[in-house]
């Protein structure tokens, strides 16, 4: 999976709000010896992967690091792969309607092999109905469609934060 760089530094370019956002980043980066780190995944059959590119080139731009896994992953690759990794956070990717059972079990998944400080926020087509059944199995930000990526990368910066006390 290959993503492109930026792209979305040169659209906010001047923009006050984009260059605070890189501050914040720089000064976490500062304090806790290393940048925000983030995996973004596919789950199970959704193979739609434009938004998740979207995210993983913005979100570097912005000056996190961040790691993009394969297509088509089960919770168990992925919490293996952000636990390798050294990730803060994964950003699962949904398109396909399966965030309701493949989320949860990303989040048992962190759990069980060690992993309960990883968080997981989740971004893509997900109708606000399902959002307390995901809350409730623990995942720590919702995103959805239209959502700005600086509000985005602040609110997954501040669950960072809040997970590290």
């Amino acid at each position: 999976m290959r993503s492109v760089s930026g792209v979305y530094r040169g659209v906010y370019q001047g923009d006050p709000e984009f260059q605070a956002l890189v501050r914040e980043i720089e000064a976490f980066a500062a304090a806790e010896g290393r940048r925000p780190r983030m995996l973004v995944v596919k789950l199970g059959q959704d193979g739609h992967d434009r938004g998740m590119k979207v995210i993983a080139t913005a979100f570097a731009d912005l000056g996190f690091d961040v790691d993009v896994g394969p297509l088509f992953q089960v919770p168990a690759e992925a919490a293996r792969q952000a636990i390798e990794n050294d990730v803060h956070v994964v950003g699962v990717s949904s398109q396909a309607g399966g965030h309701r059972t493949l989320v949860p079990e990303l989040v048992r998944e962190l759990r069980a092999q060690g992993a309960p400080n990883i968080a997981v926020v989740v971004g893509g087509i997900i109708p606000p109905r399902d959002y307390a059944q995901l809350r409730g199995a623990g995942v720590a930000a919702i995103f959805g469609p239209g959502t700005a990526v600086p509000k985005a990368a602040r609110e997954v910066l501040q669950v960072i934060r809040d997970r590290q006390g």
